[in-house]
């Protein structure tokens, strides 16, 4: 069984859960089932921590930053392959190796970051000086769909910033995060990070560590729902909120592209992580002069991309990660082959492997289209009026990000600018970098992730004056 960790040491407990390779269903291993005793344990750890951290010099916890980093990148290879095991994203391609290079990359931008003092004013009548403070306590809730990027976007700004951590994976895929949060406690101070885990069964620790008394901060990554409910129980003891959640990204195809250029960028923009990714395009808006072209190029594309058991080198899309999300996208596959035009796929697989599905000729009242389907199914729209595909892309509840693709740059541009959403890229879409802020509009979350802007998220501010 793997172990959680609570001030710098190995904790197992009695009762466990068993994670399950969706490639093949066979066990991976089992993570430990933490009580409310375990989390009230990791924050009194990490409360203690958190005197001494804050009060490190700036360049001190840089420098621990540049050693979680290092961290991540020696193990990359063990955490690559584990991180597939338990979540089935393949090795290659947008997958696991991927994955653990790009969280070492964040963290090494991180440790770059700083938040000097503000001299707001300085003459002869006075001086005032903003500064910025570390809170305390952060919560971190994680996914299953990219758990230890997003543990690198949650934990090394709050280590930076001098703030101490407990970090709650899904129960979907505990096992990579409980293992380089071990790794990492040898190179941190002890209860800086802390890890808990739990099937969310007889306990739920993200509404616990929502509504804990010394937990000053909740960063939160998932679906709109359960970010609703981390809001609420976060109420009572108005903790700062950090919440990237649902999306339903749309790309807008304007009329002027080369089809078969653009194919690779969509595919990719629209199947990353078989689609399990908040902000992929979910929703493919098409000119009609181009879109026969679109569709053609797209699915000459993505026919050729081998589907397999991640652990397999020649896989570059694996299985879904579990039977809930599957089942969602069986559903609303059904229902769109009955109004659609199915240009490939369409027909579950083994398991819980669906292959990349295309439906072309739907429209914004289709629950493929409206809702979020987090899978490997894209619906493609047809469009004639600029203003009206505007309007439609921004009729949603979400406002992740979205891509604009077009040879005309300055049009795409002014285009992107009236769209509802925390980002928007042209021609490409999931682009993300360290040093570009991230975030989402109305119900896509609140705060921002990445960069300075990010940075300051775990901060709060104080004005001296004298």
């Amino acid at each position: 069984m793997y172990s959680m960790t609570i001030n710098g040491e190995a904790v197992t407990t009695e009762d466990s859960f068993e994670i399950l390779n969706p490639a093949t269903g066979e066990v991976v291993g089992h993570a430990p089932n933490a009580t409310k005793e375990h989390l009230d344990a990791a924050v009194e750890a990490a409360s203690v921590a958190f005197k001494s951290l804050s009060a490190m010099p700036i360049e001190e916890r840089q420098a621990l930053c540049v050693a979680v980093a290092k961290v991540i990148n020696d193990n990359a290879e063990d955490l690559a392959k584990l991180l597939t095991l338990e979540q089935g994203k393949p090795l290659n391609g947008l997958g696991s190796r991927w994955e653990i290079g790009a969280a070492g990359a964040w963290a090494g931008h991180t440790a770059t970051l700083s938040l000097p003092m503000k001299t707001i004013q300085d003459n002869n009548e006075g001086t005032v000086e903003l500064h910025r403070k570390p809170l305390g306590v952060v919560g971190s809730i994680t996914p299953w769909n990219f758990p230890i990027l997003i543990l690198a976007w949650h934990v090394v700004p709050a280590i930076c910033t001098g703030n101490t951590i407990i970090i709650k994976p899904s129960p979907y895929t505990p096992l990579t995060t409980l293992k380089l949060v071990s790794l990492l406690n040898e190179v941190l101070p002890k209860g800086v990070l802390n890890c808990i885990s739990g099937d969310d069964k007889s306990v739920n620790l993200g509404s616990e560590m929502s509504a804990h008394d010394d937990i000053r901060k909740i960063v939160f990554t998932g679906s709109t729902e359960t970010g609703k409910k981390v809001m609420v129980n976060s109420a009572e003891t108005m903790k700062r909120l950090t919440l990237e959640m649902g999306g339903n990204d749309a790309g807008i195809v304007l009329p002027d592209v080369d089809a078969k250029t653009i194919a690779e960028g969509l595919f990719w923009g629209g199947f990353v992580n078989n689609g399990q990714t908040c902000a992929a395009i979910k929703r493919l808006y098409v000119h009609e002069d181009v879109y026969d072209d679109v569709c053609t190029e797209l699915v000459n594309y993505t026919k050729n991309v081998v589907v397999g058991n991640g652990m397999n080198e020649e896989s570059i899309l694996g299985p879904m990660q579990n039977k809930m999300q599957f089942d969602k996208v069986c559903r609303l596959v059904e229902d769109a082959k009955t109004k659609g035009r199915v240009l490939l796929g369409g027909s579950p697989g083994e398991g819980l492997f669906y292959p990349p599905t295309i439906i072309a000729d739907l429209d914004d009242s289709d629950p493929l289209v409206y809702e979020e389907q987090f899978g490997p199914a894209l619906p493609i729209i047809k469009y004639s009026d600029i203003d009206d595909v505007i309007a439609k892309a921004n009729d949603s509840q979400w406002g992740l990000g979205g891509s604009v693709w077009a040879r005309d740059i300055q049009k795409a541009r002014d285009i992107a600018l009236r769209m509802e959403t925390g980002t928007v890229w042209v021609n490409k879409h999931l682009a993300l970098q360290p040093d570009a802020p991230f975030g989402g509009v109305k119900c896509s979350g609140q705060g921002t992730e990445f960069a300075q802007e990010g940075l300051e998220e775990y901060t709060d501010i104080q004005v001296i004056s004298y």
